[in-house]
C-alpha cells in the first residue's frame, strides 16, 4: 500500500492528518506543492490536504517493516571483539505468530534451559544452511523439511521443543504443523519462537555447529 499526502507547507490540517496516520501504523509519505508542482497537475489537485494513491489494505504486519536489505543475516552477529554485543537484521523474514498451532504450548528461554536440564530432547529445525553454524547447546538438527520422515527419531516419552531462527522464521512453526498432519502428538511438541534471535541477543552460550 502506498498513501500520499499532498499538500502545502504551510497546511495547517497535515500535521492532524499525519497524526491519524501514525497512530494506525500505516506507512505515508507527503508530497508538497512547492516542490512538486507536476505532481499536482498531473493529478489536478485543488485542495490542501488531499489524501492520494491507497492501492491496497496491508494484511500482513512484515509489510509493515523496515524494507529488506539487500544482503541479510538471519543470525545475530558479535560486533567487534566487545562481549555481550551483537549486530541485528531486523529486515528479513516474515512475523510469526506467538502460537505455532492450536494445542501446542509455545515456551520461552527458562522452559528452555530446565528442559535441557532434564535431558529432554530439543530439536533444531533450521536446514544447515540458515544456520549460522551455532545452535543452542544440546540441541539436535532435525531440518523441518525432513522432520515428518523421520518422527520415529523423536522421543515418544518427552515432549520435544522445537526451535529455529525465531520470531520472523517459519522452519520451526512449519514443521510443527508438518508433524501435526502427520498424525504426532499435540502433547509431544513445544514451540520456541524466540528461537536463535532472542536466545542470543539475550546472552546466552550457543554451541558451534
Amino acid at each position: 500500500m502506498e498513501i500520499i499526502i499532498a499538500a502545502t507547507k504551510t497546511c495547517q490540517h497535515r500535521p492532524i492528518l499525519e497524526k491519524v496516520l501514525q497512530a494506525a501504523w500505516l506507512p505515508y509519505k507527503v508530497i508538497y506543492s512547492e516542490e512538486h508542482p507536476e505532481f499536482f497537475e498531473k493529478h489536478h489537485l485543488k485542495h490542501s490536504p488531499l489524501l492520494l494513491e491507497l492501492k491496497a489494505r496491508i494484511k500482513d504486519i512484515s509489510e509493515r517493516r523496515t524494507s529488506t536489505r539487500d544482503e541479510n543475516h538471519m543470525i545475530p552477529k558479535n560486533i567487534g571483539t566487545e562481549p555481550g554485543l551483537v549486530e541485528v537484521d531486523v529486515t528479513w523474514g516474515s512475523i510469526q505468530s506467538i502460537t505455532a498451532a492450536q494445542q501446542v504450548h509455545t515456551v520461552g528461554e527458562l522452559e528452555v534451559y530446565n528442559h535441557h536440564n532434564k535431558g529432554w530432547p530439543i530439536i533444531d529445525a533450521r536446514k544447515p544452511n540458515t544456520s549460522g553454524s551455532v545452535t543452542i547447546p544440546g540441541s539436535i538438527n532435525i531440518p523441518y523439511t525432513e522432520l515428518v520422515e523421520r518422527m520415529d527419531e523423536l522421543d515418544i516419552n518427552n515432549p520435544s521443543i522445537f526451535f529455529c531462527n525465531g520470531p520472523q522464521c517459519p522452519q520451526s512453526s512449519t514443521a510443527i504443523k508438518d508433524l501435526l498432519d502427520a498424525g504426532c502428538p499435540a502433547n509431544r511438541i513445544l514451540y520456541y519462537r524466540g528461537g536463535m534471535h532472542d536466545w542470543i541477543t539475550l546472552g546466552l552460550p550457543v554451541q558451534q555447529i
